[in-house]
């Protein structure tokens, strides 16, 4: 059952979905029109759950489940991953790849592989003020007041140098 955001408690649970680039209007119309489907059919052991979904930065689409009415179930969970599954294949994008991180740089969202993220903050591309996203937040509470957050206040506090000592 869709239910407006604004209506859902600051303990609805949340999946944070990365695209692996910017979603185009159309795209992004497609995620809309599969997802407001969804989320009003979406069901755990035949009880309506209340849900919603945002699409942020054409790069972020974050799913909603108010738990405090009714559990997610294992099942339940398992659809909404089958349709974001069918949107990733439908349009030629990987919401899947945990591997990249997002970042605001000159006002537009770059991802830079894991991997590089330690030369990233070495040569000056990220500091410890880059903004990023926070991906692994759990509630709607925890997404509205860390959604973005400066690097240094996150997991990737261990890429940042680490100042000689003499």
């Amino acid at each position: 059952m869709l239910v407006d955001i604004s209506n859902l408690p600051p303990s609805t649970r949340v999946w944070v979905y990365q695209a692996d680039r910017n979603l185009s209007i159309e795209e992004e119309q497609s995620i809309a029109n599969e997802l407001n489907a969804f989320c009003n059919g979406w069901e755990a052991h035949g009880k309506p759950l209340q849900s919603n979904f945002d699409i942020r930065h054409h790069r972020f689409v974050l799913l909603f489940v108010n738990e405090d009415t009714h559990a997610a179930s294992g099942c339940s969970i398992d659809g909404s991953v089958r349709v974001m599954k069918g949107l990733q294949q439908q349009l030629n994008i990987d919401f899947f790849d945990r591997t990249q991180v997002a970042f605001l740089l000159n006002g537009k969202i770059e991802t830079i592989g894991i991997s590089k993220l330690k030369n990233s903050f070495a040569d000056g591309t990220l500091n410890p003020q880059t903004i990023t996203f926070n991906t692994l937040g759990a509630t709607k509470s925890e997404i509205d007041q860390n959604w973005q957050l400066a690097a240094e206040k996150t997991w990737l506090a261990k890429y940042l140098p680490r100042p000689v000592v003499q």
